[in-house]
């Protein structure tokens, strides 16, 4: 037997959708704001009330301020790592991550850099911004050095993974930074991903003495 307040609940699937609609529109929101007024200038206070929201909902799904402008950051840490994971039997990290890159690039993918100039603009206007993508940067390499720890059979915290990773992370962290670059001086995404693409070759290439064989699947 239920009882009225039981069986006036919403369903759970009805009570997670509402909750990532309320987180939507928050980002949405915030977004906005930011674009518009500076991401430094608005104020966690302002987006709650232009969301119609409390200003401790806001909170609740987003503890810092900058996850409201970097709210795909859970997958931008988990890209590289993953692409380890998936590669094709017989396939080596640098050759999926250098074909993972190659296809986020035809596509122009945001997690990738391409982010479009107003919010590439924002990032680089923002010294917080900035800073909290350093770290994504430094999760994400530390993501890929655990894959390739796993993929090669190391101790995590190994120094040979550890290696690998930070060369592999450097070359996704100066092909995100050039993307941004591009779009900041007004390049559009059809352009900016035939440039990148040769010069993945060029940067994965200087990593295949070394790697061209390394945890290959």
């Amino acid at each position: 037997m239920t009882t009225d307040a039981t069986s006036s609940a919403p369903p759970a699937g009805l009570r997670e959708s509402k909750k990532q609609e309320t987180r939507q529109l928050i980002s949405d929101v915030a977004t906005g704001l930011f674009l518009a007024q500076g991401f430094e200038r608005t104020t966690i206070a302002e987006i709650a009330a232009a969301a119609r929201v409390a200003k401790k909902t806001v909170t609740n799904y987003f503890p810092r301020k900058e996850d409201l402008a970097l709210d795909h950051q859970d997958a931008f840490i988990a890209t590289l790592s993953d692409t380890v994971t998936s590669r094709r039997t017989g396939e080596s990290a640098l050759s999926a991550l250098h074909h993972a890159f190659n296809e986020a690039a035809a596509n122009a993918d945001p997690v990738a850099g391409f982010s479009g100039p107003d919010f590439a603009r924002m990032i680089a206007d923002s010294p917080t911004l900035s800073a909290r993508l350093r770290d994504l940067h430094d999760l994400r390499e530390a993501a890929l050095a655990d894959a390739l720890a796993d993929a090669t059979g190391a101790l995590r915290g190994d120094i040979t993974p550890r290696t690998a990773a930070a060369l592999l992370g450097a070359v996704h962290r100066t092909l995100f930074q050039r993307i941004q670059e591009l779009t900041l001086i007004g390049q559009d995404n059809a352009r900016i991903s035939v440039t990148v693409t040769a010069e993945a070759d060029s940067a994965f290439g200087l990593l295949a003495p070394s790697l061209a064989d390394y945890a290959a699947a």
